[in-house]
């Protein structure tokens, strides 16, 4: 399917929030298996839309926790060595 500039900038921001796939189907007025399908093809701009709206909002949620664990929060500094582990992983 094609998508249109305004539909890609919609998914990112449904991603941003993490809105469902259905859900975001539903908005958009398309069928949930073929938003999904595209999803999934790293060849179509929706895969790109979708994953850096999740991929922003892990930004700012990691961002957080570190602010937390620098001030001593035990579970955001637990979070924190769980990022970091899980970055070492991907390297």
């Amino acid at each position: 399917m094609t998508y249109t500039q305004e539909q890609l900038n919609e998914i990112e921001y449904y991603a941003s929030i993490y809105l469902p796939i259905t859900d975001i189907a539903v908005i958009l007025q398309i069928k949930p298996e073929d938003l999904r399908h595209d999803i999934h093809d790293e060849n179509n701009p929706v895969f790109f839309s979708y994953h850096k709206g999740k991929a922003t909002s892990k930004v700012q949620l990691h961002a957080q926790e570190m602010t937390l664990a620098k001030v001593g929060s035990p579970l955001a500094l637990q979070n924190a060595r769980n990022n970091l582990m899980d970055m070492e992983d991907d390297e």
